[in-house]
Formats: C-alpha cells, sequence, structure tokens
C-alpha cells in the first residue's frame, strides 16, 4: 500500500502556485476583456458560475495531491495536462455541470424577468435596483435561495465525485452517489466546507482573481484530501 501523506502546496509551492497563478490570470483577461467590451453582465455571470466548473479546473491539483501521497514530486507539466483525466467519465462529469451551469442561468434570467419589467443594462444600474428597491430585495434573496439551492446540490454530487474519477477507474454514476452518500453521512462538516468554498471563491473575485493564486491551490489540495479520508482505500499503483 502506498504511503499516505497529508497534501499541501508547501510539498510542491513552485508547480501548485504557478498552477494558481496561470488561472488567476486567465480568469483575469477573460473578465478585462467582457469589462471593455460592455459585456459586464457576463463578467459578473461567469465570475458566480465559477463554483460549476471549479471542480473539473482542479484536476491537475487533484493529480498534485495524489503524488504527494506517493511520495512524489508533482511537476507542473502533468498538473497541466492529467492523463487519468482524459477519459468517458470525467467528460460525462464535466457535461453534467455544464448543464447545471446553463440551468441555473436560465433560473437567474427567469427570477430577474419576474422581479422588473425594466432592462439594466450597465451592472451599475443593476446594483442600484437590486440593493435600493423592494422588488430589487426579493430578487436577491429568491435569487440566492434558488441558486444556493442548485450550487448545494451539484457540490454534494461532485465534491467527492471529481477526485474519485481521477483516482479510480469507476463509472460517474457510481461517483455521484458516493459523493451524496458521503455528504449526507458527514453532512454538518461537508456543510461548514461548502461554505469555506463559496466564500473563499467570491472573496478570490472581489480581489480582481490575484487571490486565486494562493487560494485555488489551497482548495484544490484540500478538497483532494477531503475526498481520501472521505473514500478511504490503497492509492491505485
Amino acid at each position: 500500500m502506498a504511503r499516505r501523506r497529508l497534501a499541501r502546496p508547501l510539498e510542491a509551492p513552485v508547480p501548485c502556485l504557478t498552477y494558481g497563478l496561470l488561472l488567476a490570470i486567465v480568469s483575469f483577461a477573460i473578465g478585462y476583456a467582457l469589462v471593455v467590451s460592455n459585456a459586464e453582465f457576463w463578467a459578473l455571470a461567469l465570475t458566480c458560475g465559477f463554483v460549476f466548473v471549479a471542480p473539473m479546473i482542479a484536476m491537475g491539483l487533484y493529480q498534485a495531491g495524489r503524488s504527494i501521497e506517493r511520495g512524489e514530486k508533482p511537476t507542473l507539466g502533468e498538473m497541466l495536462y492529467v492523463r487519468d483525466a482524459v477519459r468517458g467519465d470525467l467528460a460525462y462529469l464535466g457535461l453534467f455541470l455544464l448543464m447545471i451551469y446553463l440551468l441555473w442561468g436560465r433560473i437567474a434570467q427567469i427570477v430577474y424577468g419576474l422581479s422588473t419589467y425594466q432592462l439594466h443594462r450597465t451592472v451599475d444600474d443593476f446594483v442600484t435596483f437590486a440593493l435600493t428597491t423592494s422588488d430589487g430585495n426579493t430578487m436577491l434573496v429568491t435569487g440566492t435561495l434558488a441558486g444556493g439551492l442548485i450550487a448545494f446540490l451539484t457540490y454534494c454530487g461532485v465534491v467527492v465525485a471529481a477526485p474519485m474519477l481521477l483516482d479510480r477507474h469507476t463509472g460517474v454514476f457510481t461517483a455521484i452517489a458516493t459523493s451524496v452518500r458521503a455528504v449526507a453521512e458527514n453532512f454538518w462538516p461537508m456543510l461548514i466546507w461548502a461554505a469555506i468554498l463559496g466564500v473563499l471563491t467570491l472573496a478570490s473575485a472581489a480581489t480582481g482573481f490575484i487571490a486565486l493564486i494562493v487560494v485555488f491551490p489551497w482548495l484544490g489540495l484540500a478538497s483532494w484530501r477531503a475526498y481520501r479520508d472521505l473514500v478511504p482505500g490503497p492509492l491505485p499503483a
């Protein structure tokens, strides 16, 4: 059985922080391009939807966590191209997350459309409407509840499934069922972990994604460690 070690960024600071830096640069570049193109709403939507695609983006960090547990030093190359992630079941999980993200976007549009008859063409106008009017406050509460429920249900299905599909040769449905069961059996700790993920992701976006350089590697390796504790077993050879 492979020797298990705690996966921490300090075990491989250069590749892990470089991974976070690349993600921060790409995120900032996309956000900046949308803002200067007068597509601020798309920037806001993509930022909010980041939580739905983060498990797939973190595959390189799961790979780093697996290497560290084996007593190996992960490299940036193997983190950027995770060979074991190129398989059908992970593609199905990615498609599932994409569909959830599109569903979330449509629900957000419906909530917005039912809340006002006006079209707010800028983010400033939208923020003013949301924060200073009763209809806007109702929209925020309804949207937060609906979005939070969708996000949490998605989290239940992928928090263990994403690293499990990388680590073990199992089907996507088995991985999702294992993830849901793990959350159900450890509900309050996993609820707190979901809140930490959400708060740190939003805080990173508020810094112009600069904080992702450190936050995302830490969250990715911590998520790997959570999976290994929730679904114990020997590391595959």
